[in-house]
């Protein structure tokens, strides 16, 4: 518990009698200065003063368990944002029932996000809208089996603002037209992935809903005349379509033609796109803002240069990612472009120290320089980052082998500021990370095939780090149990924490990181010396855990299974390919965590096809996402399989020859 939250817990639980007297207007905006959730919680336990003042204040509600939901619907009238992504079983029974209990209680509702409910269809959404007059944002994405009847229920939200659709697979023209004639205030739209849609659909949408600021239609089949359509929304700013591959330079022409209203525009992965589409596509831009070109373009051409001199003033972001580019044209664009605060050159050939040097020395505003796999720069170019980029947060180095400490250090010296940084297989060692413990500010760290990285490292990091949420060892082989002691004991925040292959890690290194109370994803795969007196600790100490990965920890036993299915409760997604388990021991770890959406059990040797299919039974309608080998698609029962599929589970069948790896 935090400070904050000790104090209020002694004041409340001294009688409460203080506390009880405050309105409930000055209780809710206490509450609102909690950060942590165990905070709150603890404020509520205690003293009911707060448990009312909750209730009618609370504006934001994250359900992970189906059968709270009516509960707590009732419980908090004054919602404004539900997330039931993580609800696991939801279906239109259970949303239907759930709103009609809340009576007049989600009237104020604005925001819904469904992602990824794919239990739910027309019937509960068709509930759901008809309880919430004010309802302005809803998200669908990848509920895959949503078609044009869950749109058209969508669509009956007349006051919607904001809807996202990524990758509902059945959306078709048919139901784009029930949003464009239904939402005419539609101000942001997702249909990545929609591919059922077409030229037809989104000339409707154009014509239906002027006040669209922002449309994503990545990896659509739509060619140019969609482009045409869309440059008559005059208020457009953001504008995504990432590997549209009908889409060419005649397309952005056609764009280019109408209003000036745009901010962003993302045409990565358009592999019929060139720089002259895009020179003609910018030319006379006064607001752009961000331009994402990356893997698409193979050359840039002096034309397409000085367009995007016009935009000095205002591109902030660049990214060029894959192109082959000179020194004279990151010089180019340095001279053109320096306002920027955001550059991606991952993968670019040509990349060099002098390059970068020339690029920076007109763009010290920068704030993230993406330059994985630009293995030509040493040190020299982090000298010329440390010298010009102050402000720096964010810098990725992947696979840049040719720099060491010495560069880091002057990183670490000039950039206080600096967030994040990747340097995943450089190479870098101890004394790196004694020059990056400076950074105080730093949040992410992956040092993944850092094969010189041991706990001395580590614990630099440790002690001046505290901020840190994202820690990635893999394959660090030097790092022991000892590390995770020192990290465990300085950055209390880790949130997500990968040790695949760090071997030398034992269950006395895990019973470390069972003092990590916000830890929510963990990669442990290949640990071979890790037990169930491991996974317990983890299981105990780790509440927030959603994520675990035991693929091959060959001694991970029903016992192991049997600690997560009594602990941890929130466990999501789970990985035990390989494991040592029986069916007895999958169908009590299925049964208990109400949870669970996706799991991974591939070459589960000791596992009978009766255990698989009690196992998956008892998980049924949780399940939605399943992982397991070919062999046992011929076996399993069919009305097994379809009852997963009918309930929203995609399984993916993979055929792999069983290998016991030497980790």
């Amino acid at each position: 518990m935090s400070r904050e939250g000790q104090k209020l817990d002694c004041a409340a639980g001294a009688g409460g009698v203080g506390i009880g007297v405050l309105s409930l207007d000055l209780l809710g905006q206490v509450l609102d200065r909690l950060r942590e959730p165990r905070d709150r919680k603890a404020c509520r336990v205690v003293s009911r003063a707060f448990e009312r003042a909750e209730a009618a204040h609370r504006r934001a509600l994250r359900v992970l368990r189906r059968e709270r939901l009516p509960r707590l619907l009732r419980a908090f009238p004054a919602l404004e944002r539900l997330d039931l992504s993580a609800c696991a079983s939801l279906d239109d029974a259970s949303l239907a029932a759930a709103v009609a209990g809340a009576g007049g209680g989600l009237a104020g509702l604005r925001r819904v996000c469904l992602a990824r409910a794919s239990g739910v269809g027309w019937r509960g959404l068709e509930a759901l809208v008809a309880a919430c007059p004010r309802l302005e944002a809803v998200d669908l994405s990848h509920c895959v089996g949503a078609g044009d009847r869950e749109v058209a229920a969508v669509a009956a939200a007349a006051g919607l603002r904001d809807l996202r659709l990524d990758k509902c697979l059945a959306v078709t023209d048919m139901g784009l037209a029930k949003v464009a004639v239904g939402c005419p205030r539609l101000e942001k739209l997702s249909v990545k992935w929609c591919r059922e849609i077409s030229d037809i659909g989104i000339d409707l949408l154009a014509k239906k809903c002027p006040e669209l600021r922002s449309l994503n239609i990545s990896y659509l089949k739509v060619g140019n005349e969609s482009l045409r359509s869309i440059s008559t929304l005059e208020k457009l700013e953001e504008l995504a379509m990432v590997g549209c591959s009908c889409i060419d330079d005649e397309g952005l022409e056609l764009l280019s033609k109408g209003s000036d209203s745009l901010q962003s525009v993302d045409v990565s992965r358009c592999d019929h796109v060139t720089y002259q589409g895009l020179a003609s596509l910018i030319d006379g831009r006064k607001f752009l803002q961000k331009l994402h070109a990356a893997d698409c373009l193979h050359e840039i051409g002096q034309c397409f240069l000085s367009k995007l001199s016009t935009l000095k003033e205002t591109l902030t972001v660049l990214k060029l990612d894959g192109l082959g580019v000179s020194d004279s044209l990151l010089q180019a664009f340095g001279e053109g472009c320096n306002n920027l605060v955001e550059i991606g050159l991952s993968k670019c050939s040509g990349v060099t120290d002098e390059g970068i040097s020339s690029l920076l020395a007109r763009c010290s505003d920068l704030k993230t320089i993406n330059l994985t796999c630009c293995n030509l720069i040493t040190n020299n170019a982090l000298n010329s980052i440390a010298d010009n980029c102050k402000m720096l947060e964010c810098l990725l180095l992947e696979s840049c082998s040719l720099i060491n400490e010495k560069g880091i250090k002057q990183i670490a010296t000039c950039c206080p500021n600096l967030k994040e940084i990747d340097l995943t297989d450089c190479g870098v060692n101890d004394a790196a990370l004694e020059y990056l413990a400076k950074c105080s500010e730093l949040r992410i760290l992956k040092l993944g095939l850092c094969s010189s990285i041991s706990d001395k490292g580590i614990a630099f990091i440790s002690s001046n780090c505290g901020k840190l949420v994202e820690l990635d060892l893999y394959r660090c082989n030097s790092f022991t149990d000892d590390g995770l002691a020192a990290l465990a004991n300085g950055c209390k925040k880790i949130k997500l924490l990968n040790l695949c292959y760090c071997n030398k890690i034992t269950d006395s290194g895990l019973g470390h990181l069972g003092s990590l109370e916000e830890l929510t994803n963990l990669e442990l795969r290949c640990l071979v010396r890790i037990t169930c007196i491991g996974i317990s600790s983890i299981a105990i100490g780790c509440k927030s855990l959603i994520e675990l990965d035991l693929k091959r920890c060959y001694s991970v036993d029903d016992a192991s299974l049997g600690a997560l299915a009594r602990n941890a409760l929130n466990l999501r997604q789970l990985t035990i390919s390989y494991c040592q388990v029986t069916g007895l021991g999958l169908c009590h770890l299925l049964s208990s965590l109400r949870c669970l959406q996706d799991i991974k059990m591939v070459h589960l040797s000791w596992v009978s096809i009766e255990g698989f299919e009690m196992a998956l039974r008892a998980a049924c309608g949780r399940l939605k996402k399943l992982k397991m080998l070919t062999g046992l698609k011929t076996v399993l029962s069919p009305e097994l399989l379809q009852m997963l599929q009918a309930c929203g589970c995609r399984i993916r069948w993979v055929n792999k020859p069983l290998v016991y790896k030497d980790c």
